[in-house]
């Protein structure tokens, strides 16, 4: 099992060799003397991935998505939302940590354990049934195999429909 893991990612890998791959970052808290400078918390980038649906795979490591946002001027600030106002204060962080305006970064990412759902347990929306392996691609929807999920992401990544 865990080679068939292993060679489902390793191909969708192949063929997304020249397919553009999408930031990860992690918030990084001002040491003593950024905070007296007056830098303050940031996203910092720690690697990129090709993003699949619901999962991200790096060139070494299989990844389920946590939020997506893109690096912008947080613009207006009276929000109704108090949810609204974090996202821009993200978004604001990114800018800060070097991320390009408009860029897309994950953040909250969970890696995936691969050899955990080889031996029959679940990682994340991966798990094992009928002696393959599935994944749970939304909250509602029935499991379907993996395989099959990584195929048709790496198509639509590689070829969007028009107008995506």
């Amino acid at each position: 099992m865990t080679e068939d893991l292993a060679a489902i990612f390793d191909g969708a890998r192949a063929r997304l060799a020249s397919a553009p791959q999408e930031a990860l970052g992690a918030v990084s808290e001002p040491g003593r003397l950024r905070a007296l400078l007056g830098s303050g918390t940031r996203i910092v980038r720690r690697g990129s991935a090709w993003r699949l649906g619901v999962l991200l795979v790096s060139a070494d490591a299989v990844y389920a998505v946590g939020e997506v946002l893109r690096a912008g001027d947080p613009g207006r600030r009276g929000y109704a939302a108090e949810s609204a106002r974090h996202r821009a204060e993200l978004r604001a962080m990114a800018l800060r940590g070097g991320f390009a305006p408009g860029e897309t970064v994950h953040l909250g990412f969970e890696e995936l354990d691969l050899a955990a759902v080889a031996a029959g347990g679940a990682s994340g929306p991966l798990l094992r049934g009928d002696g393959r392996a599935l994944i749970r691609w939304s909250a509602g929807g029935a499991p379907m195999p993996l395989s099959a999920y990584v195929d048709e992401r790496v198509a639509l990544l590689l070829e969007p429909p028009a107008g995506a």
